[in-house]
């Protein structure tokens, strides 16, 4: 497939350039700095800001499909408006140039921990990842009014961290996955495999889904 990928340089989108690229799919990165991507076989790098939806427009034209692990940053101060500026460019860019299929992976806060409640509204969710939380539950919130685009939203699980990629997981869909009592968790590596699944053989389209090893 031809992939245009947003934010292939953070620790999400690195992952999924990686296991996109290891199974032969061609792919284009939208990055504010190139110069940031070394050259690699069946990569294409242009320079697009994916706060500019007229630039993501433009660069995902033509493409089968659109991911997206746009983050700002979490040090950036202002975060939240970041967050969502850049992901109604990217909606709105995907629309625009044509593109039906777009993948987004999102956050975790927004899962349901309790019946109307999610987990970044309780009191020990992290205050230092809160805004950014709060800004991927209301891009999840914007992307279900799409009914133009083929949208599947991602969450990973409560733990996210660094590993070997297994190629399992399990899924879930609205609820945190647990091991027990405890959070469940996956490698960036594994989260990578289970969103190139996904575009491969759809199977949650205008849907949100999660997982965890």
């Amino acid at each position: 497939m031809n992939i245009a990928l947003i934010g292939a340089t953070g620790f999400v989108g690195s992952a999924v350039l990686n296991e996109l690229l290891q199974r032969g799919h061609r792919v284009t990165v939208l990055a504010r700095n190139p110069g940031k991507l070394a050259a690699r076989e069946a990569l294409t790098v242009v320079a697009a800001d994916a706060q500019d939806a007229t630039q993501v427009a433009q660069a995902v034209a033509g493409h089968d499909a659109v991911v997206s692990a746009y983050n700002p940053g979490w040090t950036v101060p202002d975060i939240h408006d970041q967050f969502l500026k850049g992901t109604r460019a990217i909606i709105d860019g995907t629309k625009a140039a044509g593109v039906r299929r777009l993948l987004v992976v999102g956050g975790a806060g927004s899962l349901f921990v309790a019946p109307g409640v999610q987990l970044v509204d309780t009191p020990q969710f992290p205050a230092e990842w809160k805004q950014g939380a709060l800004a991927a539950r209301e891009a999840l919130n914007w992307i279900r009014t799409e009914n133009t685009l083929d949208w599947t939203f991602l969450s990973p699980p409560i733990l996210l961290q660094p590993g070997e990629r297994t190629g399992q997981y399990r899924l879930g869909d609205e609820a945190p996955l647990m091991n027990g009592d405890q959070p469940g968790s996956i490698s960036v590596a594994d989260l990578a495999v289970a969103m190139a699944d996904e575009l491969e053989t759809p199977r949650h389209v205008q849907k949100r889904f999660t997982v965890a090893n």
